[in-house]
């Protein structure tokens, strides 16, 4: 969005208000007895800290009243064992945020090819960047149009998503082949079939560990966190962060958040590309959580390769594993293919073309040669673990028989109270 610092100003003094909203409500609400507790009660307590408190009228009702919404459907989710319950959001670990629940107070129209103009309450006319076609002007109608918006914040600026309620038709079946997909590091998303994706110009290197950073990009982000660490000294113990230590940390997120916006580029492309062409995914049951675990150990038991790990931990992280997989499983079900997931075990020791595992064919992280008597297949180590995956598919042992239809289970983490 293109906003001039006096709306900038203003949008941010909307989410602080909003996120205070949030506060207060989840206050009350533990607060007040459980036999007290209901939609109809929280709203008077809404009104009421709307009246009492001057600086959140700043904030307009209806996205007031989203964050109610937005509240009571966080405790649903806790109850049904979807998250955890939800808790304060704090000012600096907390995205800001700010609804606009009705769509017909947003007034979009396009301006031309690249900008577009939107009502903003209390805020006004902006212009925002046209990049997806919406349902305004002619196009609109009943079964086919804009819901509402949301305003986020990220370190790059002010976005703005919108809501879309649009009919589709039910897909078909898709006839595309089968694929197995084995996820990695040098070879982010090797397939069974040969046809591996790749970014070859993203790569990371000794010199440069941020994969989607260019070179010029990382020497100055090793510059600004070597600043940063500078004027970290200078702070004694319990004294604010400066503003110049603070421009710094917005200066690394912001570079942070383009190297994320380029990966997701890439993801999105990759993944679509991958749900037109394959009628049928399979990918490893990854415990991605487990898989980062620090190797640094405890005073009495340090770890080993400490640095090495942490290194690979880093690169694990930058691919987005989950992610990818996330993207897959809602662009299949959309053009009728399915996902599936198989144990992760042994699939990058076995043999693709003989079926056994022998000790040390993984010559290296590149190179597999079969060491078994007669067989000696021999290729690239991903490429096997993808047919692999493929052949445990086919063999029966899938984990979630289609996209989206995984059995819901109930958080360990959610108390009996709180499920009941």
């Amino acid at each position: 969005m293109a906003l001039t610092p006096a709306q900038v100003w203003l949008m941010d003094d909307q989410a602080h208000a909003a996120r205070t909203m949030w506060n207060c409500l989840h206050d009350w609400w533990t607060m007040v007895p459980a036999g007290r507790r209901s939609l109809a009660a929280a709203d008077a307590a809404i009104r009421q800290a709307r009246k009492e408190i001057d600086w959140l009228g700043v904030l307009p009702a209806q996205a007031a009243q989203a964050v109610l919404k937005t509240y009571i459907q966080a405790w649903k989710n806790c109850w049904e064992g979807r998250a955890g319950a939800p808790n304060f959001k704090a000012r600096f670990r907390s995205v800001m945020s700010v609804d606009v629940p009705q769509g017909r107070d947003l007034n979009v129209t396009r301006v031309h090819r690249r900008w577009g103009m939107v009502n903003i309450p209390k805020i006004g006319r902006v212009r925002f960047r046209w990049t997806k076609d919406l349902p305004v002007g002619k196009r609109a109608n009943a079964d086919n149009r804009i819901t509402g918006a949301r305003l986020l914040k990220d370190p790059l600026g002010w976005h703005i998503a919108f809501r879309v309620q649009t009919r589709e038709p039910k897909p078909v079946a898709h006839t595309g082949p089968e694929v197995g997909i084995d996820a990695g590091i040098t070879v982010p998303l090797a397939l069974s079939d040969g046809n591996h994706q790749t970014h070859d110009a993203w790569k990371s290197t000794k010199d440069k560990p941020n994969t989607w950073l260019t070179e010029k990009e990382q020497a100055k982000l090793l510059c600004l966190e070597r600043r940063a660490a500078q004027r970290k000294q200078h702070r004694r113990p319990g004294e604010r962060t400066s503003h110049r230590l603070n421009a710094t940390y917005d200066q690394i997120a912001r570079l942070h958040a383009r190297a994320k916006r380029r990966h997701l580029d890439w993801q999105h492309q990759t993944t679509t590309g991958i749900a037109q062409q394959y009628g049928t995914v399979v990918v490893e049951q990854l415990q991605i959580t487990t898989m980062v675990k620090s190797a640094r150990g405890a005073v009495d038991a340090p770890g080993r390769n400490v640095a090495q790990k942490s290194g690979l931990n880093r690169s694990i992280s930058q691919e987005a594993w989950g992610r990818t997989v996330g993207m897959l499983t809602y662009k299949l079900a959309q053009r009728g293919g399915t996902l599936h997931k198989v144990p992760a075990p042994g699939t990058s020791q076995r043999c693709s073309a003989c079926g056994l595992t022998t000790p040390g064919s993984r010559e290296s992280q590149a190179l597999f040669v079969c060491k078994k008597t007669g067989c000696g297949w021999s290729g690239n180590a991903d490429h096997n673990a993808a047919r692999n995956i493929l052949h445990l598919y086919r063999m029966g042992h899938a984990l979630i028989p289609a996209a989206g239809r995984a059995v819901v289970r109930r958080a360990k983490r959610v108390k009996p109270t709180a499920a009941r």
